[in-house]
């Protein structure tokens, strides 16, 4: 083994007063907000709280009925502004190493104690639910969340708007008409609902790409001419080389931990999910065929934390049983425990599930990973506001949350769609300051013409074929891609008349959003005013201070994603995850026979649950949990790129990478989508245009770059040195000034 890192000179600086100046005085209340009687005369409106969709006049099937029941609506508090500041001097301590906080997590009792909204105001809210008809389910040991239930008809009388029928693409749903309005009294403390409606956030994962490179003659093939079965090695002239964990286990360096003992022992890894499983016989399956299954420690649970309701099996199946398996595959000594909770009208069954997790009286989870999602604009302004306090809540107890960046290019709030119409916009669940947002990567052999290089011709008995890191580029599926336009028509030009996206071959077969996503935060507060496009009153979320110190972060004030990425391809270049989903109800294959049969597809689903299990090795090696991984993880960064990067750690090197780095710097590519709005789209002519940070100029939505990028963000790992580095960057205090870490 290669010995762990020595302290460079950016972790040597002396410890100082300042550094000593956390240790925080503990308050056991809040001050009351609430200082005015109730006047229910005095109205003032939660602005940023309907759902584009319900401002559709198109979309209206009328008021609901007033008996309708309104079950597990969830009322967001705010705590008072000096509590906020000393919560956020607290969680900076808590991962500044020298500080007397460092690592001092705090229980959920005392998280409510010290940081809770004041209980007087907590009395007065729920007396006012209560004489409005509903029913108090509970007040959340955090003392900043209300799960109170009632119908409709009480909704409309004390929140003064109504909830009326959709139809949305033949689909039904529900969905109130207009921003609540409150009380003015009781504004100060109610932030507001944090949903009132029943759409539901998507998950972040793609079926194998149809259309495709050929990885051994290097041409285009297109869906109708791949006329063998959908998920195979071999296809007629093609030859896929997809991903299993014996292969991440190489590109990404982690055998040298299993070597040394450590793959996950006494860790748990806890999936966030809205489904049970359709059989934890797959997960088994799995194991047994990739060689996890030797790692005996290893073991499958699934919970319904808080006895929140069972969801049963549902559509989101295939989500919760990649997610445990690909948790599985780089922590294969863990438990991997599916947490789970049946979604309410107003409530998505993940969030009710983290919520009962970091709310109990028994010790949180370590490590959660969640890959769903939605576009901030479309999340609104209080869901956005409770996503960010829960995660907070969690880090303060020493949580560490991954959540995947999305699938979508930077045009999150068009999930789901061919084409970019509303602009850029990034995923809410993922551009809090509390989370690590894991994007996606491809791998860069196929347009380089070097796979021969990189994987062996026969599989292993584990079916892994990889022989080294690869390089990297982001993920990218659209016509919008420079690589996949300058392979399929010698150009880089992918817009205009004459450009790829218009092109015969890239309308038919490459209009498409499958790609890993990134961009700024745009619309984490306040609202937009045309329903999904980030602008009008919309502000993206604060930077935290701990982004920075990594050549290419941007100065624009904003939280920007993804933090890291993994590889997340769907077949594109030929690579994709294989995966067992023997759900046919669902969309799912038998296991059975040789993995090339089984279930494949791509999307940060995968790269999120894999990080996770890589920092359950980080918190095995170092014995203790680990809070927010993100300010360790810029630490390391800014070391090995500086303020220009780094030569040696570029991913263009692929096998001639160094061995010391942490970080590989993807710099090739980009992960721009294909739109044909008005909204942040270049379009000088043709039917479709690129995504673009500028509406009347070329600046692609996004291109990797030296350093940090809006692609991938500081790049992808090498396991074992992340590992091995961590307890000498965590050791001294690396800056003089303490990091504000939001």
């Amino acid at each position: 083994m290669r010995k762990a890192l020595s302290p460079g000179p950016l972790f040597l600086s002396a410890l100082t007063a300042l550094a000593f100046a956390f240790a925080l005085p503990v308050s056991a209340t809040s001050r009351s907000l609430i200082v005015d009687k109730i006047d229910e005369t005095r109205l003032v409106t939660l602005a940023g709280n309907t759902r584009s969709a319900a401002r559709d006049p198109l979309n209206d099937r009328g008021p609901v009925d007033d008996e309708l029941p309104l079950e597990h609506m969830l009322l967001q508090l705010n705590r008072a502004p000096e509590k906020e500041a000393e919560l956020d001097t607290l969680i900076n301590a808590m991962h500044q190493p020298g500080s007397p906080s460092f690592h001092k997590w705090l229980t959920a009792q005392e998280f409510g104690s010290q940081f809770g909204a004041n209980t007087n105001d907590i009395d007065t809210v729920t007396n006012w639910l209560e004489s409005h008809g509903f029913t108090v389910n509970q007040v959340y040991p955090n003392g900043t969340l209300i799960d109170f239930s009632g119908n409709a008809g009480e909704l409309r009388e004390a929140f003064h708007t109504e909830m009326h029928s959709l139809e949305v693409q033949g689909e039904q749903h529900i969905a109130n008409f207009e921003d609540p309005r409150i009380p003015a009294a009781l504004a100060p403390v109610i932030h507001g609902i944090v949903s009132l409606n029943d759409f539901r956030p998507h998950a972040m994962h793609k079926d194998v790409m149809r259309s495709h490179i050929d990885v051994t003659s290097g041409k285009l093939i297109n869906a109708e001419e791949d006329t063998a079965p959908e998920y195979t090695f071999k296809s007629g002239s093609t030859t896929y080389q997809p991903v299993v964990p014996g292969d991440l286990e190489t590109i990404y360096n982690i055998n040298p931990l299993f070597a040394a003992g450590y793959s996950g022992q006494g860790q748990t890894i806890v999936v966030i999910e809205d489904t049970n499983l359709y059989t934890t016989a797959d997960w088994t399956t799995f194991r047994k065929a990739f060689g996890l299954s030797k790692y005996t420690a290893g073991s499958l649970i699934q919970v319904h934390p808080g006895n929140c309701t069972n969801p049963g099996v549902n559509s989101d199946d295939e989500e919760a049983i990649l997610d445990a398996e690909y948790a599985s595959a780089s922590a294969p000594s863990a438990t991997i425990e599916v947490a789970s909770c049946a979604d309410t009208f107003a409530s998505f069954g993940g969030l009710l599930a983290l919520e009962n997790l970091i709310n109990t009286s028994k010790t949180p989870p370590a490590i959660v990973s969640i890959s769903y999602g939605v576009c901030e604009a479309e999340n609104g302004a209080t869901a956005n506001a409770a996503y960010s306090a829960t995660y907070q809540q969690a880090v303060a107890e020493g949580v560490s949350i991954f959540v995947s960046s999305g699938d979508e290019g930077g045009a999150s709030c068009d999930a789901g769609a061919s084409t970019a119409t509303h602009g850029l916009g990034v995923s809410a669940f993922a551009s809090t300051a509390y989370n690590v947002a894991v994007g996606g990567t491809d791998f860069g052999d196929t347009y380089a013409g070097t796979n021969a290089a990189y994987w062996n011709p026969t599989d292993s008995s584990t079916y892994a074929s990889a022989k080294s890191y690869i390089d990297e580029i982001p993920w990218d599926d659209s016509c919008a891609s420079t690589l996949l336009s300058t392979l399929a028509t010698r150009s880089s030009v992918t817009y205009g008349s004459s450009g790829f996206c218009n092109s015969v071959t890239g309308r038919d077969y490459y209009l498409t959003l499958s790609a890993g996503s990134g961009g700024a935060s745009n619309c984490f507060t306040g609202y937009a005013t045309i329903g999904g496009v980030a602008g009008g009153k919309c502000k993206g979320n604060a930077k935290p201070s701990w982004q920075t110190g990594v050549a290419g972060i941007l100065n624009d004030g904003v939280r920007d994603i993804p933090d890291v990425s993994l590889f997340a391809a769907n077949g594109v270049w030929g690579h994709y995850y294989v995966y067992c989903f023997s759900d046919k109800v669902h969309g799912g294959t038998p296991c059975s026979g040789a993995p090339s049969a089984w279930s494949g597809g791509g999307g940060t689903s995968f790269a999120s649950p894999i990080m996770a299990g890589i920092q359950a090795l980080v918190n095995q090696k170092t014995g203790a949990r680990q809070g927010n991984p993100n300010p360790s993880y810029y630490r390391m960064a800014a070391a090995e790129y500086g303020s220009t990067g780094s030569s040696t750690c570029n991913a263009s090197k692929g096998s001639a990478i160094s061995s010391t780095c942490v970080f590989h710097d993807v710099t090739q590519g980009n992960m721009d989508v294909n739109c044909t709005g008005t909204t942040d789209c270049e379009r000088p002519s043709g039917s479709n245009g690129v995504l673009s940070t500028a509406s009347t100029a070329y600046k692609p939505a996004y291109s990797a770059t030296t350093g940090y990028d809006l692609a991938t963000g500081i790049g992808s790992v090498n396991a074992y040195n992340l590992v091995e580095k961590w307890s000498a960057v965590n050791a001294v205090v690396s800056k003089t000034k303490p990091l504000d870490l939001r």
